[in-house]
């Protein structure tokens, strides 16, 4: 076993423990996936905890959000989500354990005095101290309110850190941290703390906007005398810009990635390499992930947003994804599209047939919807503007009537016999095939995306594909 992943033989356990912010952060994603894939390769649990201490943010909705979010993302989690918030009393009894063992205390500073300190800290530069720290709590006014404060050591604080390597913090930048406010409410860093130990988390991969915290946290495991879990901070994503990853750079949420057409396969692989490598790969199923993850790989350099390469992993597993599952994904992406046929039977059918020449040509279902608009439009077309163009040539017209004349004596109506129908033709008429390609994929597509020609006649078959050549020859084809 990695020297990383000791930690007295136990189960590997990983956790996320994310806010009920409406929805699942982008990031907050790659950190749920990374902890996830860390308890399958070594076959351990991944558990998930909400931490909804905010009441006023954490309402049904949005931890529906997160959990919405998760299992679309494929992210399966071990038991029950455990709410933080109903676990307050737990707290309490771990702070006052800490009181009864001298590392923490009553502090009766009224919240004017407690600036007053922090300024006076602050110029100095030092971080706060409480006079109540090694005071007699006798000498405390008769029903004076008070927190409960962590008895910061005067020790340095140092952190092995499986991304970050060793950090060091001194004594004088950590204050006496609150752990029980004075209505006695737990703060996060205690609640995080208690929670983690209680579920026996062994292992903590999240952002490095909580590395300072995981120093703190550190000063309470070695009060109780409790483990420290293996912790390892990584860098948080950003934007294309190199600026960190905000509203200003779109959709943040993978519901939005979800309503874009991406795959959550395509989006796991595409985070998965978004702050981890392994050699060169860019590519993996799920079953590779698995077997390859480690902290090892994780980087300590800030990774970027980047749509394309989000596009082109995600066309990778497009194209190997089940036709069936993909018609059933690509449907809602079709409600949009103007003048399609009403008949589901007949969309599922043809889309069925297509998708797997479709489905290597797009990027997103969205992008395949587009692709499969011309099996879908229904008779007769309204061919507008550009597309139209080359059909108001008297001369396009009898050509496309000739053509059909021809392909009606097609006998084997597949992609080869009428890809050679069409050269012999175009060679028979002493024209480029540009006069025969734009006036038919015109009629057959009415200008939509669509691949070659004889491939879409392929698709849609022969009856249809005549009877959509035959729409436009009007008023070229004889009486």
């Amino acid at each position: 076993m990695n020297s990383q992943l000791q930690n007295n033989a136990k189960m590997i356990r990983t956790r996320f423990a994310p806010s009920p912010t409406g929805f699942l952060h982008i990031g907050g994603a790659r950190t749920a996936l990374f902890n996830w894939l860390l308890a399958k390769r070594h076959g351990g649990e991944f558990l998930l905890r909400i931490e909804d201490t905010d009441r006023a943010r954490s309402t049904q909705d949005a931890i529906d959000a997160i959990l919405d979010g998760l299992g679309w993302m494929g992210l399966d989690w071990t038991g029950d989500a455990i709410s933080q918030f109903e676990r307050a009393a737990r707290h309490a009894e771990v702070a006052y354990a800490l009181l009864e063992n001298g590392h923490a205390f009553k502090c009766y500073c009224s919240s004017d005095e407690v600036q007053a300190l922090r300024d006076e800290a602050f110029a100095a530069g030092r971080a706060l101290r409480s006079p109540w720290r090694d005071r007699d709590p006798a000498d405390a006014p008769a029903d004076t309110p008070f927190t409960v404060r962590f008895k910061a050591p005067d020790t340095d604080v140092l952190l092995e850190d499986a991304v970050q390597g060793q950090v060091r913090w001194a004594a004088k930048e950590f204050d006496d941290l609150i752990l029980l406010r004075s209505d006695g409410n737990p703060t996060y860093n205690l609640a995080v703390i208690v929670d983690d130990h209680d579920m026996e988390i062994t292992h903590i991969v999240r952002g490095d906007d909580h590395l300072v915290n995981a120093g703190r946290q550190s000063q309470i495991y070695d009060a109780m005398g409790w483990d420290r879990p293996v912790f390892a901070h990584v860098p948080l994503i950003h934007g294309q810009d190199g600026k960190k990853l905000s509203k200003r750079h779109g959709a943040l949420g993978a519901e939005a990635y979800r309503d874009m057409g991406y795959l959550p396969e395509g989006l796991r692989n595409y985070l998965l390499r978004l702050g981890w490598s392994h050699g060169d790969q860019e590519l993996f199923s799920d079953a590779e992930a698995i077997a390859a993850f480690d902290l090892a790989g994780l980087n300590k350099a800030p990774a970027r947003m980047d749509i394309d390469k989000l596009n082109h992993i995600n066309g990778h597993h497009l194209a190997r994804a089940d036709d069936a599952r993909l018609v059933e994904l690509v449907m809602p992406f079709l409600d949009g599209l103007e003048d399609r046929i009403p008949q589901a039977d007949i969309t599922q059918e043809r889309l069925l047939a297509a998708m797997p020449a479709l489905k290597t040509r797009a990027a997103t279902l969205e992008e395949l919807a587009g692709q499969s608009y011309f099996l879908l439009k229904s008779r007769p077309f309204r061919i507008e503007g550009k597309a139209a163009k080359p059909l108001k040539d008297e001369e396009a017209r009898a050509r496309l009537y000739r053509l059909f004349t021809e392909l009606g004596h097609v006998n084997a109506w597949t992609e080869d016999a009428l890809s050679n129908a069409l050269k012999e033709f175009a060679e028979a008429e002493e024209v480029g095939f540009g006069k025969i390609g734009q006036p038919l994929r015109a009629a057959l597509t009415g200008g939509a995306p669509a691949p070659d020609l004889a491939l879409v006649m392929t698709l849609i078959g022969r009856d249809e594909a005549l009877a959509r050549i035959k729409d436009q020859m009007t008023p070229a084809m004889p009486a």
